[in-house]
């Protein structure tokens, strides 16, 4: 199902092909970065230019023999170049190749997602703006609390997809390193300078002290930083997952023309996009602990991070590109239900005052255990009768006593609760 949504942009970054192109790439920068330091002549680096490329499928025959991926692409290559071919890989080890390829397919990945995440908090934005001012209940425990606005709501995920945001560039930032410094990370065969001119050809930064590998801390916060960012999506699939619910129905997910709920029962339309995204989040939560096992290498280096790697580099990325989508697609198609969410204001029987009837007493001059116990003795009695707390408690006399009813009508005034939605909007929208 993934392959079926998921955008080739990402896809593609991380085909075998691909991968050996980058090896590629990376392997020509350090002709080039040779070349400038007068270890390379002018002609076999143009040879090298010229000829270097691979065939996968011999890649794959010669490592059938060779047991090593990277001995069996250099094989490969050096087939196609011919005698130049002798200053490819000039004292380098494997991982400055991978490492530093690494770094190159985690870095044109990681600008695609940070793409995709701007559609969601452009999706987030125009939704809580497009329902600013729509007042609905607030929820503790699942319970009635007190009333907000479906914009606020909206506006409290587009300020946490904006720490995702900032997270993930930071996380970016931190992975786009190469290593070029052979192999336990002292230079003996190579040098800062040519793995500085290296790294610069690729686009990356170098990493200022290696060992045979980068350390893994980065890689770590890299995928860290996608779990959180799959963990808010699974937060708000949560709260849009509730808000379907048949008992609220607040909010409805998209329902295409032809779409089947259930092969039972032909009238339901199920949350399936919600469910899905929180479902997924499992998954790349479960990718960042495997990055955060492979941080402790043996001495130097060991290999036990690398197959880990080869299954959650592709897998998170691609995971978190068709959720950022699915989630923006959800957003962008979302049919609001405002009649409900006023229904749903008169379930609890007004009963969400009862605050602002406690603040009201405790005005008055009462203590506060005295006006707390005063107003939950109505709120209580109105809960199991199921009747309006704003017309038993003009009736009750302890509070008819200190309440006038210019009071009972300021306490009573929903508009109450969102006073400062536009603080708040000024506050998450800083830059409007």
């Amino acid at each position: 199902m993934i392959e079926r949504y998921s955008r080739p942009e990402m896809t593609s970054i991380w085909t075998l092909e691909n991968k050996f192109r980058v090896w590629l790439e990376v392997e020509i920068a350090v002709c080039e970065a040779w070349n400038r330091l007068g270890r390379v002549p002018d002609e076999a680096l143009a040879e090298i230019k010229a000829k270097a490329d691979f065939d996968v499928e011999r890649i794959l025959e010669i490592e059938e023999k060779t047991r090593h991926d990277v001995i069996a692409f250099l094989t490969a290559v050096e087939e196609k170049v011919g005698m130049s071919s002798r200053y490819i890989h000039l004292g380098c080890t494997s991982s400055d190749i991978v490492d530093t390829a690494n770094g190159v397919l985690l870095t044109r990945a990681g600008k695609i997602l940070s793409e995709s995440l701007e559609r969601l908090l452009k999706a987030l934005h125009t939704l809580a703006h497009a329902h600013k001012g729509q007042i609905c209940m607030g929820r503790t425990h699942g319970i009635h609390a007190e009333p907000t606005t479906f914009g606020l709501k909206m506006a409290g995920f587009y300020a946490e997809f904006m720490r995702h945001k900032k997270r993930f560039e930071n996380a970016r930032e931190s992975i786009r390193v190469g290593k070029l410094s052979g192999a336990v990370g002292t230079f003996a065969h190579l040098s800062p300078e040519m793995e500085e001119i290296t790294c610069e050809l690729l686009g990356l930064g170098a990493d200022p002290i290696s060992t045979q590998v980068v350390q893994r801390d980065r890689y770590a916060e890299f995928f860290t930083s996608l779990a959180l960012l799959a963990g808010g999506m699974e937060r708000l699939g949560t709260e849009l997952r509730h808000l379907q619910r048949t008992e609220v129905l607040e909010v409805e997910e998209g329902f295409a023309k032809g779409q089947k709920g259930s092969s039972a029962m032909p009238h339901k339309k199920n949350p399936i996009s919600a469910e899905n995204l929180c479902g997924l989040a499992r998954l790349v939560r479960s990718n960042s602990l495997a990055a955060m096992e492979n941080m402790a290498l043996w001495h130097e280096r060991d290999i036990s991070h690398s197959s880990v790697e080869r299954v959650i580099m592709p897998d998170s990325t691609v995971l978190v590109d068709y959720m950022l989508h699915r989630m923006s697609n959800l957003i962008e198609n979302l049919q609001v239900r405002p009649d409900n969410m006023e229904r749903n204001m008169q379930c609890s029987f007004g009963l969400y005052f009862s605050q602002r009837m406690l603040g009201a007493l405790l005005e008055k001059g009462l203590k506060r255990q005295e006006a707390y116990e005063t107003v939950q003795k109505v709120a209580l009695r109105c809960w199991e009768e199921r009747v309006q707390f704003p017309d038993e408690a003009r009736k009750d006399a302890a509070l008819a006593g200190y309440l006038s009813e210019e009071d009972f009508k300021e306490i009573f005034d929903v508009n109450y609760y969102k006073k400062h939605e536009d603080a708040i909007f000024k506050r998450v929208f800083i830059n409007e």
